[in-house]
């Protein structure tokens, strides 16, 4: 019987790993490296790879904006697999419901904890956050996708978020700051929901909030995306096939997302309709780039350092904003860079930075320890 049970589960993902290490990867310090590449080489090819990695200020899209949808998709193509394994327990639904709450709402009190939480300055407290945005998109997404019969009506909802969006800037602007430019940052009606409903303190913009409330809409979009693709992943198509059905629909979506722009610019910040279909189109081509290689061909050893990363991703998110890295890079690396010409000492610093990260990683998983939620 255990044997038949353990046939029945769904196979974990190796490349879904490798992915969320590989997307992680990038604030653990990789992209200062890129930038000290791009500047003491003069390669045309890492000069423009290093202007990517930085947020783009309000319209348009860096390559560095990827990382927080992309982070979302992911977690959603793991939950058509996760729930499935839940519903083969006893109480299965309600353990799953369970989950889903729990998760959802763990994530929003991490996510305060970390904007500095316990100084208990309620007033001054940023209360939106990146992990909350996960957490509550995530979670309305799941229940969508537990509420729907099919992948058609999980297709109608993910395109009713993204109109529905776009339909509040066509029809409303901001009231409160005379700027009838109902995309730029003092007219749009998303940080106008925010001045009006948010309370603490906003970042990263004095207008709004960068996680802000109605952005929330579209954010559910994209973990909806995740959970679609992941129910297609679960079938039983030929791989290739899923391979084909990724890159076909992320070409349309990233050519759909650029129409849009038209008339709803890309912009991370608003989290757009545009936006959603332009990182959900790259978020496929990466997951079936990921899949084609490291699912299908077996080509796994490549992966193996960011299977390290993509296993405890909250981990080093959190450690990020806890421990001081960089007292422990210059005690390790701080001589072994002043060997080096002046020019190449940051570089040197920056390649450490990452290493320590990784190995307290690595560290963490050979323990088996891994913090999830």
């Amino acid at each position: 019987m255990e044997q038949q049970k353990k046939k029945t589960e769904p196979e974990r993902l190796r490349s879904l790993d490798a992915l969320r290490g590989f997307d992680m990867f990038w604030i653990m310090g990789a992209e200062e490296i890129f930038i000290l590449l791009g500047s003491l080489t003069g390669l045309p090819a890492l000069q423009w790879w290093a202007g990517q990695m930085s947020h783009v200020e309000w319209h348009g899209f860096h390559a560095y904006d990827m990382i927080f949808p992309l982070f979302l998709f992911i977690a959603g193509v793991s939950f058509p697999f996760s729930a499935a394994k839940r519903m083969q327990g006893e109480d299965g639904r309600t353990s799953l419901y369970r989950h889903i709450f729990k998760r959802g709402l763990l994530l929003v009190f991490i996510g305060i904890i970390y904007n500095n939480g316990i100084s208990f300055d309620f007033e001054n407290m940023r209360y939106a956050s990146v992990l909350g945005r996960i957490g509550l998109a995530w979670m309305f997404a799941a229940l969508i996708f537990m509420h729907t019969r099919n992948w058609k009506s999980r297709v109608i909802w993910f395109w009713g978020l993204l109109f529905s969006y776009w339909l509040l800037f066509v029809l409303f602007s901001a009231p409160d700051l005379g700027d009838p430019d109902r995309y730029s940052m003092q007219g749009n009606i998303a940080s106008y929901v925010d001045r009006l409903l948010l309370p603490g303190r906003f970042c990263c913009f004095e207008y709004g909030e960068n996680e802000g409330l109605l952005a929330l809409i579209p954010a559910i979009g994209t973990g909806l995306l995740g959970m679609l693709t992941g129910e297609l992943l679960m079938t039983e198509r030929k791989p290739m096939h899923k391979v084909l059905w990724m890159v076909v629909a992320g070409i349309l979506m990233m050519i759909v997302g650029k129409i849009w722009d038209l008339t709803f610019p890309i912009n991370k910040i608003l989290w757009s309709s545009s936006f959603v279909c332009w990182v959900g189109g790259l978020s496929l081509l990466l997951l079936a780039l990921f899949y084609l290689i490291i699912d299908i061909w077996k080509l796994r050893k490549w992966a193996f350092f960011f299977v390290v990363i993509g296993m405890n991703p909250i981990t080093i998110y959190l450690a990020n904003r806890i421990i001081q890295w960089h007292n422990a890079n210059e005690f390790f690396f701080g001589g072994f860079a002043a060997l080096f010409p002046e020019n190449g000492r940051p570089l040197v610093l920056a390649i450490g930075y990452v290493a320590i990260g990784w190995l307290f990683l690595y560290f963490l998983y050979r323990k088996k320890i891994f913090l999830k939620v």
